[in-house]
């Protein structure tokens, strides 16, 4: 076993990924459906504070300063905004999103 020889660096996760898209089923039903309930469960389901400091952190990139002085508050209120944000969504997703993102009835 000395002489075992461990693959690195680029070549070696451009082999892996390929691999794992060759042997990877179709999900694209699932992965649709997983956006279709995040954004339900932002919509419905998050406060409109921590809607807007996720899209500002998640959607424009910014860091926690930046939406700090946006929203005249300090930076660590906004990480807490955020992380009470995700607990909701990731608890929606995960207990609520049966009744919550069930199709509606439009009539």
């Amino acid at each position: 076993m000395a002489d075992t020889r461990y693959r690195r660096g680029r070549p070696y996760a451009a082999d892996m990924s390929l691999y794992s898209k060759a042997m990877a089923g179709d999900n694209s039903e699932q992965v649709n459906r997983l956006r279709r309930n995040v954004t339900l469960a932002l919509r419905e389901d998050v406060t409109p504070r921590q809607r807007e400091c996720m899209l500002l952190y998640y959607g424009k990139g910014l860091n926690m300063r930046e939406i700090g002085e946006i929203m005249g508050i300090n930076k660590s209120t906004v990480s807490r905004i955020i992380k009470r944000g995700e607990r909701r969504l990731r608890r929606c997703l995960r207990y609520g999103a049966d009744q919550l993102l069930a199709p509606r009835d439009p009539g």
